[in-house]
């Protein structure tokens, strides 16, 4: 797990090594353990490196296979590398590490852009072509991992985090309102390839884009499942359904162990992370690293689960860590999430991963994390209202239970300038509806939220506030196997007993049973979902700051309105629409944004 970064000129010039070297710089906290920087005619690439798999220097980076005549940069983990590489040394290619970066450029080297097909893991690369000046960028089928892109005229700049994009400068920092429109639109959300900035875009996942010297690029989008019944299933009831789907967590639980140092897992006591600590104990896995947070209750709000945490670490005698946060301790840290945050994040559990990084980080360098399984097995109240939607009335059904505000609410949100004239978030939502596959309009919604909202959402939110401390975080959820499994399950099997079903089925096999049958939880952090004091003067502060009000992206009297009842505006899914409007004003401000 690393950063990664580069330049590459289409205008005959040399690349500016020290903007790469700036951009390099910034991804420090994602890779303490190493910085590296290469460049050859038109291309510049940087890495610094979080020492997870061969921690020798043997698998430092930018890494070079001069007799296949490739450099490149990675980040993330293959976990099937041992297999492939095992493969490609039967195929007469030789190996100086044990890295899985060495592996992924061999694999190139065999099977070009068709490698990533091979690969079970979350990654992001690029590697550069000696003798063509050729560039290959590739993102992991779920988006785990991150890449951000700024192209000015003659040059294209990459990094893992859009700060160290901002870092090497140059980027033009000025709104997109289709971006902002999302924003507003999906509790946050902005769908690649956009970002609120105009000047950054994302590489979308699941795509390889190859570079030309001329700057032309070519994009392949290598995986998707088709969210269909498939042949091979016919006749599956419940416990058949059940099964498949723990024996594939199984796998996936077990290829996130691999490591050369020791793999923790974030417990909240949900079912989700318990179901980790079940199949890693069941793995054979003895004092496993477990971690949970909580927060002081506020409002009448519980701010802990340790309760259920506690109980999950007994019955599979782990080594449990807790971290209590008191209430004054959670605006001391706002600054710094946001500070870590690649796009702003408005979701109350940001400060509570932050936190919760900052400790486990101090414990282990990796960890698996139950990210994913609610959007991949329908685990979210609004599911069963669309259930029984006609596809053609799907997409408006969608925008009732998910949007945050509709295109008429945003008209007194934004002033004028910045709203687009069409409502381009349901737009958006339509089209990828109306694309082939999808058997039923919850297929079509869940190919909708694990492709595109779970990405730049949960996924992302986890990644950036693990990685600013060093932590690795792997999620088994997102295994590109078990996804296409939960994609092909009918929806009755994931609907079931409140949603998630197939789930909590495969759970009652290793699991108490009350955690399986308790009530849905979430990462509680009362101090901000209730606007309490501190939190409250930063969210003043950062409203009345006179960058904001030169910016002017939302009308005055709206901003007076969310000011004047701070806990009492809430959007259609019950966000606070107070806090989701100074979010991005804070990130604009701590990001240097004017």
């Amino acid at each position: 797990m690393c950063g990664v970064s580069g330049e590459i000129r289409f205008d005959g010039a040399r690349p500016d090594v020290a903007a790469v070297e700036r951009m390099t710089d910034r991804l420090a906290a994602r890779g303490p353990d190493g910085r590296g920087i290469w460049s050859q005619g038109a291309v510049a690439l940087g890495h610094r490196r979080l020492k997870i798999i061969d921690l020798s220097e043997s698998g430092a980076q930018p890494m070079t296979d001069a007799a296949a005549g490739l450099t490149g940069v990675f980040n993330g983990c293959v976990y099937n590398y041992q297999e492939l590489r095992e493969e490609l040394r039967g195929l007469g290619h030789r190996f100086f590490s044990t890295s899985d970066t060495e592996v992924v450029l061999k694999a190139y080297r065999e099977w070009g852009t068709d490698c990533v097909e091979r690969f079970a893991g979350m990654f992001v690369f690029a590697i550069v072509e000696h003798e063509s000046g050729r560039l290959v960028l590739g993102r992991d089928r779920l988006g785990i991992k991150p890449l951000y892109l700024s192209q000015e005229t003659g040059r294209l700049r990459f990094a893992s985090s859009l700060p160290a994009l901002l870092a090497g400068g140059g980027v033009d920092t000025s709104l997109d309102p289709v971006a902002l429109h999302q924003y507003l639109s999906w509790h946050a959300t902005v769908a690649a390839p956009r970002t609120v900035l105009n000047g950054v875009r994302k590489l979308p996942p699941a795509t390889v884009r190859v570079i030309e010297p001329d700057g032309t690029h070519r994009d392949h989008r290598y995986w998707g499942p088709s969210y269909t019944r498939r042949p091979e299933h016919a006749g599956m009831g419940a416990e058949e359904w059940r099964d498949a789907v723990l024996d594939r967590l199984r796998t996936a639980v077990r290829r996130r162990m691999v490591a050369d140092v020791p793999v923790g897992v974030l417990l909240s006591g949900g079912l989700d992370s318990s179901l980790i600590v079940a199949l890693l104990a069941e793995e054979g896995q003895r004092d496993l690293a477990t971690f949970s947070v909580g927060f002081e209750s506020e409002g009448g709000e519980e701010g802990d689960e340790f309760a259920f945490s506690d109980l999950v670490a007994e019955r599979f005698g782990t080594d449990h860590h807790q971290l209590l946060v008191p209430s004054d301790r959670v605006s001391t840290a706002l600054d710094g999430a946001v500070a870590a945050m690649s796009e702003p994040m408005v979701s109350h559990d940001v400060v509570a991963f932050h936190l919760l990084s900052e400790l486990v980080s101090k414990e282990v360098s990796v960890v698996q994390s139950g990210q994913g399984a609610d959007e991949v097995f329908a685990g979210y109240h609004w599911y069963p209202d669309l259930a029984d939607v006609p596809r053609a009335g799907e997409p408006e059904r969608y925008a009732e239970v998910y949007f945050d505000r509709s295109h008429a609410d945003l008209a007194r949100v934004l002033r004028p300038e910045l709203l687009p004239e069409r409502d381009v978030a349901s737009d958006f939502v339509r089209e990828h509806m109306a694309a082939p596959g999808a058997e039923t309009a919850l297929d079509a919604a869940l190919r909708l939220d694990t492709h595109v909202m779970l990405v730049d959402d949960p996924v992302k939110r986890v990644d950036n506030m693990t990685m600013d401390w060093g932590l690795e975080a792997r999620v088994p959820f997102l295994d590109h196997e078990l996804v296409e499994l939960a994609a092909a399950c009918p929806p009755e099997f994931k609907l079931a007993q409140g949603g998630k079903g197939v789930l909590k089925d495969a759970g009652r096999k290793v699991l108490p049973r009350e955690v399986v049958d308790r009530p849905k939880g979430y990462f509680p952090v009362p101090a901000i979902r209730h606007m309490a004091g501190p939190v409250l003067d930063r969210v003043r502060e950062a409203l009345s700051a006179p960058e904001a009000r030169a910016r002017g992206v939302f009308r005055e009297e709206y901003v007076a309105e969310l000011l004047s009842a701070p806990d009492d505006h809430r959007t259609r899914r019950g966000a606070n629409a107070l806090w989701q409007v100074a979010l991005l004003e804070i990130w604009l401000q701590t990001h240097g944004i004017s």
